[in-house]
């Protein structure tokens, strides 16, 4: 198996606010798919396949001349990304409790802690769309809920719903660095309850899960609808992000055909996460 290779884009920003918000949204919309904010900027990473010459010609935020932004650009091996988040990955806190953080970061003893080697997967908890996602989950009762989580990441969404009872869980994501991360973090966090698969939406036949988390771009969301709505339980509950504010109606329009409902909304930085039930 040939290794991923990444570019990493190190940005310098003044002020730093809001211009590292706005720019991380502009790259996540242009498919930079992790970030890593700092004291100078934020530094952002895009696998190769999905990289071009031109990549940052819709940028718009580079283009204002309100705004001091310069940056430099750099191929990153597979092998060399665990230095880099020692190097870059700074631990967060959800709601004063829940902690997020690096093998190598002290142990705030809030009442969840999740340890998170993330390598090159989506899903440290820096990025809004996972912020999202585990303030949803903090908000409901997991106990002995069946889960799954689609397009895992790290798995830190499947790790945190068994931090919160749930029981059993599916993590499921296509890249197979993902579902090898996936696998390394649930062991990290003494996880028992979380089966790890490497596939697509493909592999929801025959299956029913009270709980669908869904943390994708949209396009892949709508085209997978189908297959959601049939393993979601008569009552169960979904929780949709990895999109903007705008594209609410459409896949708002989408849900509403299967007799969901929106039940709540989180909204960070034009990014939003919604909560579906019957």
């Amino acid at each position: 198996m040939v290794d991923n290779i990444y570019i990493s884009y190190t940005f310098k920003v003044n002020p730093l606010q809001p211009v590292t918000e706005i720019l991380i949204a502009e790259l996540g919309f242009a498919g930079f798919e992790s970030f890593v904010e700092n004291e100078s900027g934020v530094i952002a990473y895009i696998q190769q396949t999905d990289w071009n010459e031109e990549i940052l010609e819709d940028i718009q935020i580079l283009k204002s001349d309100e705004f001091e932004i310069s940056f430099e650009k750099e191929v990153i091996e597979q092998t060399n990304w665990n230095s880099e988040w020692e190097k870059n990955f700074n631990p967060i806190q959800v709601d004063d409790l829940v902690s997020i953080r690096a093998p190598f970061h002290n142990n705030p003893n809030l009442k969840y802690d999740i340890v998170i080697e993330p390598k090159m997967s989506f899903g440290t908890g820096h990025h809004e769309t996972t912020h999202m996602m585990v303030q949803h989950l903090l908000d409901m009762d997991l106990t002995n809920k069946k889960v799954l989580d689609m397009g895992c990441g790290t798995g830190i969404l499947a790790i945190f719903a068994e931090m919160k009872g749930a029981n059993p869980i599916d993590a499921i994501d296509i890249d197979n660095w993902c579902y090898l991360n996936s696998i390394e973090n649930a062991e990290r966090n003494n996880c028992k309850n979380i089966s790890v698969y490497e596939g697509d939406a493909s592999l929801l036949i025959n299956k029913k899960y009270d709980i669908i988390i869904a943390n994708i771009n949209r396009n892949i969301l709508l085209n997978d609808m189908q297959a959601y709505m049939n393993c979601l339980a008569e009552d169960g509950t979904i929780l949709f992000s990895g999109f903007y504010q705008e594209d609410i109606p459409i896949i708002d329009a989408e849900v509403s055909k299967y007799g969901l409902k929106i039940d709540k909304i989180i909204e960070r930085n034009n990014w939003v996460a919604l909560k579906y039930k019957h």
